[in-house]
């Protein structure tokens, strides 16, 4: 990746047209709980990869916490890999974590290792130095690394581990571009690059912070579908330099035609750069200070 990439990622990232609306991402999510797993298949393949990871780690985990658990795809993945953890699902949508526990079945439930907490990944609701694991999948992209980093730092325990997936600067790029040529608002979030990613890691307190990055294209018949697709994902416009007015239809077929010009054999790509990393808290160091109103977390009994 070149400097000039790397700095333009990053000028985007903190102009203010690019910061999240949470208040708009928690409400586009919990709409979005009933027909997000029919069409997430880059977020499982993600998630599928990034629990595989975790089989070259030796630790055995007591409590996990799944950081933007979503519908729960990652946190049972996790159940299936420790069988002897307790896992907490933590999400920003009340709504996902109510289809979590729909799918999970009413009987599984009094013996399941799972505890929900509906909470902010920038504003754990967790005591200091109680996780031995947290696990983030394609959620911190919707989130200020530095609160987040600086609250998983606390959370977890010394010798504990941070694994996760976000996205990196080239996610939808198409998309991006093509809206580009359409009108002057932000569509797309400018995503942050994955050696910005280990900085903050440092920052935060973590040690031997490791980063890699893959590419993974999806391909469409139409830009109306991959449009659909993230509308049912949730992933909808959530920055505060969206347009807030209707959307005009001329607006929008010159996206499309924008977009129609990276056809090749008949089909539209979507591209989806990824960014896995993982760190860990040192066996020694200074905890921050506690905070207030944190949940008791069960403990399973083995």
């Amino acid at each position: 990746m070149t400097d000039n990439k790397k700095n333009s990622a990053v000028d985007l990232a903190n102009t203010a047209i690019y910061d999240i609306d949470k208040e708009w991402i928690g409400k586009s999510f919990s709409k979005a709980a009933e027909t997000y797993e029919e069409v997430a298949v880059v977020q499982k393949e993600v998630a599928a990869r990034l629990i595989e990871r975790l089989e070259l780690v030796q630790l055995k985990p007591e409590i996990i916490l799944d950081v933007g658990s979503g519908t729960g795809f990652c946190s049972r993945l996790l159940e299936k890999q420790y069988k002897k953890s307790s896992i907490v699902s933590l999400d920003l949508s009340h709504a996902m974590l109510k289809y979590t526990r729909k799918k999970e079945g009413f009987l599984k439930r009094f013996n399941s290792p799972h505890t929900y907490v509906c909470g902010d990944a920038e504003r754990l609701p967790v005591g200091d130095e109680t996780i031995d694991m947290i696990i983030s999948s394609l959620a911190l992209q919707w989130c200020d690394l530095e609160s987040v980093f600086a609250g998983f730092r606390r959370t977890i325990k010394p010798g504990g581990l941070l694994m996760f997936s976000t996205m990196g600067p080239d996610t939808l790029k198409e998309l991006r571009h093509a809206w580009a040529k359409a009108d002057g608002y932000a569509h797309v979030s400018a995503f942050i690059d994955m050696h910005d990613i280990g900085d903050a890691l440092m920052r935060a307190g973590f040690s031997d912070p490791v980063m890699d990055v893959e590419t993974i294209t999806v391909t469409y018949p139409t830009v109306k579908k991959l449009m659909h697709d993230l509308k049912a994902i949730g992933s909808r416009n959530a920055l505060e330099g969206r347009g807030k007015g209707l959307m005009g239809k001329q607006r929008l077929n010159k996206m499309i035609e924008a977009y129609e010009k990276l056809r090749k054999d008949g089909v539209l790509p979507a591209t989806y750069e990824v960014v896995y990393g993982h760190a860990w808290v040192p066996e020694e160091g200074v905890a921050p200070s506690n905070i207030e109103n944190s949940f008791p977390i069960p403990v399973r009994q083995k």
